[in-house]
């Protein structure tokens, strides 16, 4: 891989981070309008750690997988129609568990280097995709305000775009600083391993916070 590359990669994945440490569009402010609606949507993913870095992984799997533009869509889809359930008042269960097994295992397959099909990405990426939907839904409904349909319309626009172009930026980038974009690429696995630990950390508090809730504990 070229200097040049590494810089570039080095770059967005500097730039991703920086974004996910940044404050609300709003600075927790009531959602009101379209525009706060789409704000609010463009901002969540990126404050949330989880949710970015699986967005991420989605880019490279589209990328290794040559359905750059195509597979992103699977999760996009799954995630907003999450965030229409909770809208619509049904609630999944165990969301922020299986968000931290989502990582957790598509890292892990993205780190051993395996092959998956085109059709098993999409519905992987489709029902993980619900669960974080759910989560980015529960910042709207829990609002003390309460919402307008304008408000939600720019709220699902800004959830959608920003996470498609977010996966579509992964997927272009690692393409130019990779030669042969394969699942086996060291470049690939390297991120896959990343993510893994994020699914990792996540697995664990989880698992923490649900011991010290048994016990009566914080």
């Amino acid at each position: 891989m070229k200097l040049s590359s590494k810089l570039i990669l080095a770059s967005t994945l500097s730039t991703l981070t920086g974004s996910a440490l940044a404050h609300h569009p709003l600075a927790g402010a009531a959602m009101e309008t379209f525009t706060h609606g789409v704000l609010s949507g463009v901002g969540h993913p990126l404050l949330g750690f989880d949710h970015l870095a699986f967005v991420v992984l989605v880019g490279i799997a589209a990328a290794y997988c040559g359905k750059l533009f195509s597979a992103p869509i699977g999760y996009i889809g799954g995630m907003l129609l999450g965030c229409l359930l909770m809208m619509a008042g049904v609630t999944l269960p165990l969301a922020e568990v299986v968000i931290g097994a989502s990582l957790l295992i598509m890292g892990f397959i993205v780190m051993s280097g395996r092959e998956m099909s085109s059709n098993m990405i999409l519905l992987a990426f489709g029902v993980f995709g619900l669960f974080h939907g759910s989560a980015f839904g529960e910042s709207i409904v829990g609002q003390e305000a309460g919402y307008g349909i304008s408000v939600a319309v720019g709220y699902l626009l800004g959830l959608g775009a920003a996470q498609y172009l977010i996966a579509i930026g992964t997927a272009l980038v690692l393409r130019r600083a990779v030669s042969v974009m394969s699942a086996q690429a060291i470049q690939t696995r390297l991120a896959g391993a990343v993510v893994t630990g994020v699914g990792l950390f996540l697995t664990l508090e989880n698992a923490e916070t649900a011991a010290f809730a048994a016990l009566g504990i914080g």
